[in-house]
């Protein structure tokens, strides 16, 4: 009897708080009936198909915000709720429809693993982060993301407190070869000059220091932080990478004791009238260590909101491997991340317009050719190298279409004699060595326009590979 109601008191915990996990592009599908509260009645399905509506209709603003799509259906014996992620991982909380309160979390994983986006972070200087996010707290924590994800965004908001932290006048006693502030002539003249102390004047005096609670904070916060990742050394390079970083800022505060700030101290930080956007993220870092705070699926309390655009990172990826491509051919890269890449088009009459530029993500310039890249985050490698044209979908056909047009509408802005557009896709590590050996990585085609040919490839970059094994067979490619 004590074992059946200790069974019925988890099932209704577990109805009445849940994190449900899937990857970015996934679907995932959630019986209607855990929405249901206490007993389960006898039309246990009516009930649950008017939760299940209304569930969706509560969390409208943040499931289209995460670009994730929900319905409700019925498969003949049981109601669904049907969600299908698009292209962002994190972690988000969800409204009961019942209590009103995020009694419900989404865990979205990258689809391509942990494991190798640790290694693409590493590798591409951490240009993308996990964001933490202003929403509720998840209800509690299943550990399903790796804690060094945290980890990263807390160093380096660390790492920017420390490069401007702000610094202050504190009163310093000293003894001076020369006066200096406020000198104490009395001690000077019964106990220096006696003893011969001409040049040793004792003075008080304002001096630039940095604030020492902050810093002693900081220090704090390294310490759990190296603890936390000396834990995790088995879960690859990205790890290393994160230690090296924590010990290089770690040295800029040794000098200063270790001090656990309290809440009254860090709401104080928060709410000087000098809090800038990196002392501000900074003080949030302290503080979720503090806490014990983790990304949402890190710890055992309630975990953070966080969001991780899956396409940035990609791009960001494409860019590290463009960049090592430009090195080893002495081309130069132009990043659309930093809007060196931008063509403004010229509409006439103005208002009428609706593009107003053209944006690559990347472009390569070389003597007398012109490389555009453009970075896709979406399954079209892995289909088009699965089914042929005419077996794939058909709003997957359309998306393929718009690609090619884009890529090639960026080609007309270049003067080059020879202009190469460059579509990439990402895949799986596995993948990319099976197409090697196939002689399959690449799709080329052309195109005239004008007196020059523009040349078109398809590829995909592999997630989770260094850039070192990537970049040979990139530029063979380009430059064949």
């Amino acid at each position: 009897m004590v074992r059946e109601l200790n069974n019925m008191k988890k099932n209704k915990l577990a109805r009445e708080t849940a994190i449900f996990e899937l990857e970015d592009h996934g679907q995932l599908k959630i019986p209607a009936v855990m929405l249901v509260r206490g007993d389960i009645p006898r039309n246990a399905q009516g009930l649950a198909a008017r939760l299940a509506h209304q569930f969706l209709n509560q969390n409208h603003g943040i499931l289209r915000d995460f670009a994730i799509e929900g319905n409700v259906n019925y498969d003949g014996s049981e109601v669904y709720i049907q969600l299908h992620a698009g292209g962002q991982a994190g972690a988000l909380p969800l409204l009961s429809p019942t209590s009103g309160r995020p009694d419900y979390g989404l865990v979205i994983k990258p689809r391509f693993g942990w494991q190798g986006v640790g290694t693409m972070l590493g590798a591409m200087g951490w240009k993308v982060v996990p964001v933490p996010l202003r929403l509720p707290l998840l209800p509690r924590s299943d550990r399903k993301i790796p804690p060094w994800v945290l980890s990263t965004t807390i160093l380096l908001r660390l790492q920017k407190l420390l490069d401007r932290l702000d610094r202050s006048f504190e009163f310093t006693e000293d003894i001076l070869n020369a006066p200096r502030g406020q000198v104490n002539w009395t001690r000077y003249a019964t106990t220096n000059i006696p003893r011969a102390g001409f040049l040793n004047v004792p003075c008080r005096f304002p001096d630039l220091k940095d604030d020492r609670d902050l810093k002693g904070a900081i220090h704090y916060t390294l310490r759990k932080q190296l603890s936390s990742l000396q834990s995790q050394r088995t879960a690859g390079v990205i790890v290393l990478q994160l230690l090296s970083l924590c010990q290089r800022l770690l040295e800029k505060v040794r000098d200063v004791p270790i001090i656990m700030p309290t809440q009254h101290t860090l709401n104080r930080w928060l709410q000087g009238n000098l809090s800038t956007e990196i002392f501000r993220k900074g003080i949030q870092a302290v503080e979720w260590t503090v806490e014990d705070r983790g990304l949402a699926g890190l710890g055992d309390l309630q975990g953070l909101p966080w969001v991780l655009p899956m396409d940035q990172f990609f791009e960001a990826w494409v860019e590290t491997v463009a960049g090592q491509l430009a090195k080893g051919t002495g081309g130069t890269l132009k990043r659309g991340r930093q809007r060196e890449t931008l063509t403004p088009l010229s509409w006439n009459p103005p208002y009428l317009g609706s593009q107003r530029y053209l944006l690559p993500d990347l472009i390569l310039e070389r003597e007398g050719e012109t490389i555009i890249i453009d970075a896709k985050y979406k399954n079209h490698w892995e289909e088009l190298n699965r089914e042929n044209w005419a077996g794939l979908e058909k709003e997957l056909r359309e998306q393929h279409r718009e690609d090619l047009l884009q890529v090639l509408a960026y080609s007309t802005a270049s003067e080059s004699k020879r202009v190469v557009c460059c579509l990439a896709y990402p895949c799986r590590e596995q993948t990319w060595h099976s197409l090697l050996k196939r002689q399959r990585l690449f799709h080329k085609a052309s195109v005239r326009a004008g007196n020059r040919r523009v040349e078109l490839i398809l590829t995909a970059v592999p997630m989770g590979i260094g850039p070192e094994e990537i970049c040979p067979e990139l530029g063979r490619a380009i430059s064949a």
